[in-house]
């Protein structure tokens, strides 16, 4: 029979333990709550990203009379991405969804860079001073975008190591948290470190 100072350490260890996996539990939730803030950073700067562009696309028209596919292509690309990201910000960190995400903010960043091709064929759009604040505004959005996912791969890789550790690896799945968070990739990895621009400089 257990006396009453084997009954409090028993309650002792109890206690501890319990803190110790409402500690773990805290923890996996607040990881999981930063890099769902981080994505809606990222999600902020790519509606600006998104919205830029039609009015580029339109600025451009008045100049590029011969040029309607590579504009078409842009338009395109920009709604199918944009169509992702509403998609992706109903569940930042999911695999398929940031696999989408990646896969067609690159198709629309190839279409950005051969637009940019393109215009460097009209020198009259250098004068355009509304062509150059549009050029402007990309380039700064650009910059946020690449910081922003920079901010929230971190805090997916923060997120990860901690649920992988031992024991969170064990108690992680009946809390809800049973698989890794996913990175924001784009296909080509040359477009992870470098965003496209439009440049009239």
């Amino acid at each position: 029979m257990f006396d009453s100072a084997s009954w409090l350490v028993v309650l002792g260890v109890f206690v501890v333990l319990a803190l110790y996996v409402i500690g773990l539990y805290n923890q996996l939730v607040s990881l999981r709550n930063r890099f769902k803030n981080a994505f809606s950073q990222i999600e902020v700067q790519l509606k600006r990203r998104h919205d830029l562009i039609p009015n580029l696309v339109e600025t451009a028209k008045a100049y590029m009379t011969h040029e309607r596919g590579t504009l078409v292509a842009v338009t395109e690309a920009r709604n199918i991405a944009a169509s992702c990201l509403k998609a992706a910000a109903a569940e930042p960190g999911s695999a398929p969804s940031m696999a989408q995400l990646g896969k067609n903010e690159g198709r629309l960043n190839v279409a950005m860079d051969n637009l940019n091709v393109t215009l460097e064929e009209y020198p009259d759009l250098y004068a355009s001073e509304t062509m150059m604040q549009l050029s402007d505004e990309m380039t700064h959005t650009e910059d946020r975008i690449a910081y922003a996912r920079q901010f929230f791969n971190d805090s997916v890789m923060e997120y990860n190591i901690f649920r992988q550790k031992f024991p969170t690896l064990l108690l992680a799945p009946t809390f809800g948290h049973g698989t890794d968070a996913a990175l924001l990739e784009f296909d080509d990895s040359e477009q992870i470190q470098r965003a496209p621009t439009v440049s009239f400089t």
